[in-house]
């Protein structure tokens, strides 16, 4: 099986090359140092010959409505565009549990780039995980004031980043399904708290200030909204465990 894997090179994309690699799959990278241009479409139709699958985990740092929504629905059309001309047979993109009650720039991203495949031509997939064990030392770093880090009162199951990405390569082997059940962590858990453990784990001397997000997202965001609400597949590495491999 050939699988090309958009955003190969950040934090699961990584990890979807070592998967599907671990696997026996032949992987292609579609990344600009591999002369692919996932914003126009350059190399890129060429760089899908003889491709099965693509699996997208492309991402963005923005929280402004405008820039997500450009930036995943340009990306997932001009994948859709140049799948369909190169005979691709399906497409799995990574989203985020949650994101239709939680109305924040990036997830109204999150929500086109799914919409834009919905309406698409070639068969789809999507995987809404929760987020990775990582993000509680990237919340350390959203807001710092000198030694304290203003963190996001939160509610999240996280996940093992590892996982996630063993889960996208087993969806790209399998039939196109839609949407598949929703994929998160063992432990629902405050990212205040996971935050103030990495910063002694690791000994980074930050500060954590709890605080809480204004209006409906906020209020949605503490309660709880992007964690999982049916059954599904959940991890298996606990946050300590992935904490104490780091």
């Amino acid at each position: 099986m050939k699988i090309a894997v958009a955003g190969g090179t950040g934090l699961v994309g990584r990890m979807v090359v070592d998967a599907a690699r671990d696997r026996g799959y032949d992987v292609v990278v579609l990344s600009r140092s591999e002369g692919v241009d996932l914003t126009t479409g350059a190399g890129l139709v060429d760089r899908l010959a003889g491709v099965d699958a693509v699996i997208d985990t492309t991402n963005v740092t923005t929280q402004k409505r405008d820039a997500a929504e450009a930036f995943f629905g340009g990306v997932t059309r001009t994948l859709l565009a140049a799948e369909s001309t190169a005979g691709v047979g399906h497409h799995v993109a990574l989203s985020i549990v949650g994101i239709d009650d939680v109305d924040t720039g990036y997830y109204a991203g999150k929500r086109l780039q799914e919409r834009v495949l919905a309406e698409g031509q070639v068969p789809w997939t999507v995987l809404r995980a929760t987020q990775f064990h990582e993000f509680a030392e990237q919340a350390l770093h959203f807001v710092t004031v000198g030694p304290f880090s203003l963190v996001p009162r939160m509610l999240s199951q996280p996940v093992a980043a590892r996982e996630v990405a063993e889960a996208l390569v087993e969806l790209a082997a399998g039939p196109p399904v839609g949407h598949a059940p929703e994929l998160a962590g063992p432990d629902r858990l405050q990212i205040v708290d996971l935050a103030r453990r990495v910063s002694t784990a690791r000994s980074l001397g930050r500060r954590v200030v709890p605080v809480r997000l204004p209006g409906a997202a906020g209020r949605a965001m503490r309660s709880g909204a992007l964690t999982p609400t049916a059954d599904g597949p959940r991890g298996r590495v606990t946050f300590d465990e992935w904490l104490s491999q780091q």
